[in-house]
């Protein structure tokens, strides 16, 4: 049998007279918590010397209200008490149970009403819903319905009977060396030989520690600052803008039209206030309109300045990146922004309202598609995924445009963010004379996948299993 401890001891010894008691009335014997003796009994049960029952007790506690209900009677009661023949709605709206009570005799089927008229229906009665008041049952469905009107209030208490078993009572017989365990010996007691009297500590090293739970930082936060710091240490730097942003910004700037579905109210917030537009608009109106003073065509029609004045939640971080290049016309530029956006999205596994979104830009001399593609291809790497491959896309304000794959293990190829060069008609309005590389792509699905997660709802819960069971650290990149 293995080694009982010092306190497993004292607690046999003080069942051999008790036989059995509850958890409290031992705590007093010892001098102890009643949580520590069911810790104690506990480890005696696993060597089959005393046992550890769990009793669960429930109790049905009076709200205010229901106080007030146990006198009177409840307001359905006093209610069929009040009505008297040829009553009508009238009468009853003076008593001051009508309020919960009228409703409650008609969910019943208590009373009958005809126009005005009020009437008890054959035989009506609350008795059983007064009795459930009286004496509350746990699987009575009136009293869970007195539950859910908040008139009783369900309380579990939970207590624990500990016995000894005959195998407990045979070994506390034979007597226990009741010192103290020693678990620590100091330099004078090894060097004057008294460690040889001491009662010392027996310890199992088999067994596996308590586990500790430290705090730690949440997953989907360790992710967000591991791309930021793979793209600070790839020379990029962080912008950072306001989730209002105006329409102009968000949307006309980038070359995306007035009429276009994503603007409609399905995709966007749009809010209340407006901004005034910028200096210099009027190259981005003519662009729409006419193409400016490029060969484009634009989109025509008539560009509407209240529409690009008025102000919505972010759809995209794009709208950041943009006013930083308009800022910043001249190279290089080499930035990225990670931040929340908003879309009216019906919420699903797959799907939220609100998700972060990392997007970034590139402007210089000579910059190509390639440079692109090398980009992307090094940040996917020192996130861990190692297949990545490219296929052709369309979006309003690149081109060429691009979707990025990455490979999965059992899973196939999954499109992670899309890409491309902006279009002449977005950097000509700004002033920009340089190719701008940009490219962006939804934080939620790498965590998604990084965190083996099969619902994108599991990133915002306060789960504290999952986030215990989610280790803090990635040691080496490479690999999910």
């Amino acid at each position: 049998m293995a080694e009982l401890t010092q306190n497993e001891k004292r607690l046999l010894a003080t069942l051999e007279k008790e036989m059995s008691a509850e958890a409290p009335r031992l705590a007093g014997l010892l001098g102890a918590t009643p949580e520590a003796v069911v810790q104690w009994a506990q480890l005696a049960q696993e060597k089959g010397l005393a046992t550890a029952d769990r009793v669960v007790a429930r109790e049905f506690i009076y709200t205010d209200e229901g106080k007030a209900y146990l006198e009177k009677g409840l307001p359905e009661t006093q209610l069929l008490r009040f009505i008297q023949p040829g009553a009508v709605v009238a009468d009853l709206q003076k008593h001051e149970a009508f309020r919960i009570g009228f409703g409650q005799l008609r969910k019943k089927g208590l009373v009958k009403v005809e126009g005005s008229s009020v009437a008890k229906t054959p035989g009506s009665s609350t008795d059983a819903d007064e009795n459930a008041l009286k004496t509350p049952s746990p699987d009575d469905p009136r009293t869970k319905e007195l539950i859910r009107r908040g008139i009783l209030q369900e309380s579990e208490t939970v207590r624990y009977l500990i016995a000894i078993t005959p195998e407990g009572l045979a070994l506390a017989r034979k007597g226990f060396d009741l010192r103290a365990d020693t678990g620590t010996l100091t330099r004078d007691q090894i060097i004057s030989g008294e460690w040889k009297k001491l009662n010392l500590r027996r310890y199992d090293v088999t067994k596996l520690p308590k586990k500790t739970f430290p705090g730690k930082i949440h997953p989907y936060q360790r992710i967000i600052g591991e791309m930021r710091e793979i793209l600070l240490e790839m020379g990029f730097e962080e912008l950072y803008g306001g989730i209002v942003q105006q329409s102009y910004w968000n949307f006309d700037a980038l070359f995306q039209p007035q009429d276009h579905p994503a603007r409609e109210m399905q995709d966007t917030f749009y809010l209340r206030e407006t901004l005034p537009l910028p200096d210099g608009y009027e190259k981005v109106k003519a662009m729409h309109e006419c193409g400016g003073d490029t060969s484009s065509t634009g989109w025509g029609g008539v560009w509407k300045e209240e529409k690009a004045e008025q102000c919505v939640l972010r759809t995209h971080t794009t709208s950041v990146s943009i006013q930083h290049l308009a800022m910043n016309p001249n190279p290089p530029v080499k930035a990225f922004c990670i931040g929340r956006v908003y879309r009216r999205e019906t919420i699903d596994p797959t799907h939220l309202a609100e998700f972060e979104q990392l997007e970034g830009v590139v402007m210089d001399e000579g910059v190509t598609f390639g440079n692109l593609l090398g980009i992307l291809r090094e940040f996917y790497h020192r996130m861990g995924f190692e297949g990545v491959r490219f296929k052709p896309s369309y979006y309003p304000y690149t081109e060429p445009s691009l979707d990025a794959e990455v490979y999965i293990e059992g899973i196939g190829w999954i499109e992670m963010g899309g890409a491309g060069i902006f279009r002449e008609e977005v950097t000509a309005p700004l002033g920009i004379n340089y190719p701008v590389l940009a490219w962006g792509l939804g934080v939620s699905r790498i965590a998604m996948l990084r965190l083996g997660l099969k619902d994108l709802r599991y990133l915002h819960r306060s789960d504290v299993e999952f986030l215990r069971k989610t280790p803090a650290l990635r040691h080496t990149r490479g690999g999910i």
